[in-house]
């Protein structure tokens, strides 16, 4: 981090102040030596980022301060998280030693700063970021504080990001939503995962996230109104039950409704459950689920509930410990209305998640409902993945956000992703009984190992000990306990196999009189593979033959190739083929689009097909390994997980000027189907009114309604966006979507 203008008298005053007020509001939970403790992190922090500023301009200090008031008012961590939570970036960024922290903190504190502190020399890896995911979540079965604390330094880092120029907001927009937000749902942690959604959408999709949010505000006053209408009731009934109670009523977040106008595809206007409200009621535990049931009854009797809409989780708790009773009701006007019933304990749990559960776990009786969760992450763990993204990919199906509950025959719930299949069943009763299941029985009946679970079934499993994976089930199972047990049992077969081709390679190099240590890593380089055992492995199954070799020359008891055969021997460093995107025209610019300030003519590059991108829309470039740059739009399916995973290949793009040129856009237009003239009227609009060209046209209508999907070629992004508008304004249609690859 680079020095700036080191703390002055006036700033150090202020910056003592915001340290004392967050000292004072954790004074009650201090014990022995905490408080010494935390002010002691307090000057050490404070003097090692003495020179070092925000981009903002203000002190850094006031950063690690403000993650630590996150982690003990927002996450309900104590005082050792709040210590090491100013203390989380002084390795990292300052000359202060894990050795020092040690010495004056003791070990507890100084193994959650070691987790908080990121690798160094990761660059010859390919994904440095899922290197460094890796390592904290690798704290989660040892010490959970570790990846809290990092999500309030990331939640911080959010909100105050609009100093940071937009490539660097993406690329951390990306990692948020790749593994924070899931992992703050799987935790329960749900007010820090709705304001990650929200402030990711606000960056990567800018002009849904301010129509929305303008839409909010202007029906604020009316909704404000019809809230207290529709409460009035419900607060009387409260009161004649002589219950301590609370209620709230809140607007769904922006993201969340954005995402229900793309699922349902419907406009905001026709989005009738835009709130929630929420009643609180404060009651012994013993008394919980009762209470909330009787409050039930009373929002029932008051209004129409929607049988379908009922969701009981004070019976059947979240696999992540979230409690609550929610029903939907249909309110005055014809409005539908979410209404949420919990005890406080349930809604701090619900609102803090883990360090909340964690803080009733004395009364649970059936322990604490994490450990089975921790134990499939341990698994993970300990399973040998090929580098960082193998493991990443199998950890993220620990993060699920919908799941089902299935049973063994003597009755014992196991809770799964939405999705799992009756092989990742067996995986989750024991890896020996996943690796050795040759049927399943799904109610009684014989089911595909493949069949997708639903909730309440009964699953039994024939096993034998003969049977073994096969690459086949990798396609079958969802979860990353199943994926990382099968992979590694593929793993040790290839390794068992592998063991004769390396012994044919090892007789054959004595032959030649070639050193084994010395050449084995060039040759996995020259046929193109990616490790020793699958060099082995290759030899083993005849796909490669010791007989090769007789393309190099042996020179001081080494291999030298004689003569490359063509697209053969490419072993040329990563970051050289990243180089090679780069285009030798050094022509003046003619390309619409900058790259890192340069044209894109530069480099080998076109527009990524799975997002379509149009002139004027946001993007960024993405260096591909052996496909050149690739332009894609901000709020692109794929951006995601390829800014989170790769990172250093994201390059600054922009348009540039106005090129006329022709981009291609595919639009789904829903509406009601009035039998005549309705292929006329889009027609008409798009050829004719817009004057763009379709290029292709397919409607399907029955029953009174319509969905067409319709390719068109448009300038920019201007003349997209009045073709929207125009589209939506007609009499018939209800909306009009941009489609990617993916929705389409």
């Amino acid at each position: 981090m680079p020095e700036g203008l080191a703390i002055n008298a006036e700033e150090r005053k202020e910056i003592d102040k915001v340290f004392n007020k967050l000292y004072r509001k954790i004074r009650p939970r201090l014990k022995d030596n905490d408080g010494d403790l935390l002010k002691k992190a307090y000057h050490l922090a404070i003097t090692a980022h003495d020179k070092q500023r925000r981009k903002s301009g203000e002190p850094y200090i006031l950063h690690p301060i403000e993650v630590a008031r996150i982690c003990y008012e927002e996450i309900g961590l104590g005082p050792t998280a709040v210590t090491a939570a100013i203390l989380h970036d002084v390795v990292e960024d300052t000359d202060v030693t894990l050795n020092d922290i040690e010495g004056l903190f003791g070990a507890k504190i100084t193994k959650i700063v070691d987790g908080l502190t990121k690798l160094d020399g990761l660059y010859n890896v390919e994904s440095p970021q899922a290197e460094n995911f890796k390592k904290v979540l690798s704290t989660l079965v040892e010490d959970v504080r570790v990846v809290l604390i990092k999500m309030a330094d990331r939640i911080h880092n959010l909100r105050t990001i609009d100093v940071m120029p937009k490539h660097k907001q993406l690329k951390i927009a990306a990692e948020t939503m790749y593994i924070y937000a899931p992992l703050a749902h799987r935790l329960g942690i749900y007010n820090l995962k709705t304001e990650f959604h929200d402030i990711c959408m606000k960056i990567t999709d800018t002009e849904t996230y301010n129509d929305i949010k303008t839409k909010l505000e202007e029906s604020e006053t009316d909704r404000t109104k019809y809230i207290r209408n529709f409460l009035r009731p419900i607060k009387k009934g409260l009161r004649q039950m002589e219950v301590d109670h609370r209620v709230t009523a809140r607007v769904k977040a922006i993201s969340s409704i954005a995402n229900k106008i793309k699922k349902k595809k419907i406009p905001f206007e026709e989005i009738y459950d835009i709130f929630a409200v929420r009643i609180i009621v404060n009651v012994p535990q013993v008394e919980e689920k009762s209470t909330c049931w009787q409050v039930y009854s009373l929002i029932t009797d008051n209004y129409k509930p929607i049988p379908e809409r009922l969701k009981d989780w004070v019976t059947t708790p979240k696999g992540n410990g979230y409690e609550s009773l929610h029903t939907t009701v249909i309110g005055p006007k014809g409005r539908f209305i979410e209404v949420q019933i919990r005890s406080e304990r349930m809604d701090e749990i619900a609102e803090k998640g883990f360090a909340a559960h964690w803080k009733y776990k004395e009364v649970q009786e059936n322990g604490n409902i994490y450990d089975r969760w921790l134990a499939n992450v341990r698994d993970i763990l300990d399973t040998q993945h090929t580098d960082a993204l193998e493991f990443l990919n199998d950890f993220k199906t620990n993060l699920f956000s919908e799941e089902i509950y299935a049973f063994t025959p003597k009755g014992d719930m196991k809770i799964l992703p939405k999705g799992a299949t009756a092989l990742d069943f067996a995986f989750d009763i024991h890896s020996d009984v996943g690796y050795q299941a040759t049927a399943i029985k799904v109610n009684n009946k014989l089911v595909p190992m493949g069949y997708k679970l639903q909730n309440g079934d009964q699953v039994s499993v024939t096993t034998s000990k003969n049977q073994k994976p096969t690459e086949n089930w990798l396609k079958i199972v969802v979860t990353g306990k199943a994926r990382s047990k099968i992979r590694s049992a593929m793993k040790e077969e290839r390794r068992k196999q592998g063991e004769l081709g390396k012994e044919a390679l090892m007789r054959k190099l004595k032959n030649m009189k070639v050193n084994f240590e010395d050449n084995v890593d060039m040759l996995v380089k020259y046929f193109g593979l990616t490790s020793r055992p699958d060099l082995y492995y290759a030899l083993s199954m005849g796909s490669l033959k010791v007989s090769e070799l007789k393309a190099f020359d042996v020179v001081a008891n080494n291999l030298v190739l004689k003569q490359a055969p063509e697209g053969v021997g490419d072993i040329a460093p990563k970051d050289e083929k990243l180089k090679s995107a780069k285009s030798t025209n050094k022509k003046a610019p003619k390309s619409r689009i900058l790259v890192n300030g340069e044209s894109a003519d530069m480099y080998e590059f076109s527009l990524a097909t799975c997002c379509n991108p149009v002139m004027g829309d946001a993007i960024f470039g993405y260096l591909t390994a052996t496909k050149g740059l690739k332009i894609h739009r901000t709020n692109c399916p794929n951006s995601t997980h390829i800014m989170a995973n790769y990172g250093y290949r994201i390059l600054k793009a922009e348009w540039v000027g106005n090129i006329a040129t022709n981009f291609h856009v595919d639009l789904l237009i829903i509406g009601v189907d009035s039998g005549i003239g309705v292929i006329q009227d889009l027609v008409g609009t798009i050829s004719d009114k817009l004057g763009i060209n379709i290029r292709s046209f397919n409607i399907d209508g029955r029953e009174g309604y319509f969905e067409a999907k319709i390719s068109v070629v448009v300038l920019n992004k201007d003349q997209l966006v009045i073709a929207l508008k125009t589209l939506k304004g007609l009499e018939n249609v209800t909306s009009v979507t941009r489609l990617d690859k993916s929705s389409s």
